[in-house]
């Protein structure tokens, strides 16, 4: 029989904007699940870093298009922190509130 770990900070959050957990040995669906959406949370921050680093590279950006890079890189970095957290939690590491 698998033994139940503390709860593990999921990688999204609840309609209402709540922090999410599951419980569990991690090794069910929804650990899995989560396992599979942080790699694409981890990777979609990566692309976009690298296509901020062309676009900040051009002359000229309207604000528009700064505003936009802003807030979906804001995103990724939210996203990139609840995975860090997640996986600090779950290695023993202290030092990180869930949120």
């Amino acid at each position: 029989m698998s033994e139940v770990r503390a709860p593990r900070l999921l990688p999204w959050v609840s309609p209402e904007g709540k922090t999410c957990f599951v419980l569990g040995d991690g090794e069910g669906f929804m650990s899995r699940m989560a396992d599979r959406v942080e790699a694409v949370q981890l990777d979609m921050a990566d692309k976009l870093a690298t296509h901020a680093d062309g676009m900040l590279g051009e002359s000229r950006l309207s604000e528009r298009e700064l505003r936009f890079l802003a807030g979906n890189l804001t995103r990724a970095l939210r996203d990139v922190r609840r995975v860090a957290v997640s996986r600090g939690a779950r290695l023993g590491a202290s030092g990180g509130v869930p949120g």
